[in-house]
């Protein structure tokens, strides 16, 4: 499996582009910001994208969806409670973002959901209290887990859509039981295990 980050935006988001050796398609995963930047990316690595997926609606994750999909013409995937962007766009005003009104998602996900896609089998985990519908995505010892759980550190909850207290159970229920070798691509800042997380990360300590 090609895993290549791309960090993005003013917010040093982390888009990944995964893609399969063998059939050479692929997925976005969060196209926060810098749309040529990502599709050059992908244009390097060789890589038919058939799926941008959300795991939630922060412009500062969705900032270059529009032309992302314009320019693949890639179904877009996200949490079914997240599926309203408008929710989130004025939120990006606050911090004086504005970004092109992102296309209608195709896809409408939920928990337990599964994803086949270019080769590639993904497990969709619905992990609330950044946003109410961000997810994380699971996928043979490798979990991108968005702005969820991050490398010793947690997402923020002080934003609409956020939850503390939900936050820290979806990271203990979905996250920390997964085996400790399983790697985090979180959506901000450098990978981690599970492994790690549960003994270093100060917020989970409890």
């Amino acid at each position: 499996m090609i895993v290549e980050k791309v960090v993005v935006g003013p917010f040093a988001t982390n888009c990944y582009i995964v893609g399969d050796e063998f059939t050479r398609e692929g997925i976005i995963i969060d196209p926060g910001d810098e749309a040529k930047k990502i599709l050059g990316r992908v244009k390097e690595l060789g890589l038919d994208i058939k799926l941008i997926l959300l795991t939630h609606g922060h412009i500062d994750h969705a900032g270059a969806l529009k032309e992302v999909k314009e320019a693949t013409s890639a179904e877009v995937a996200i949490h079914v409670d997240d599926a309203n962007f408008d929710r989130y766009r004025s939120s990006g005003l606050i911090f004086g973002l504005f970004y092109p009104h992102p296309p209608a998602p195709d896809r409408l996900l939920k928990d337990g959901d599964t994803l086949d896609i270019a080769g590639m089998h993904f497990e969709v985990l619905h992990t609330p209290g950044h946003t109410a519908g961000g997810i994380s995505l699971l996928r043979d010892g490798v979990v991108f887990s968005g702005d969820s759980l991050f490398n010793c550190s947690v997402g923020r909850s002080d934003l609409p859509g956020g939850n503390h207290s939900q936050l820290l159970e979806s990271i203990r229920s979905k996250l920390l039981v997964l085996d400790g070798n399983t790697v985090v691509y979180p959506g901000h800042g450098e990978k981690t295990t599970i492994a790690a997380e549960r003994r270093d990360n100060p917020f989970l300590s409890n």
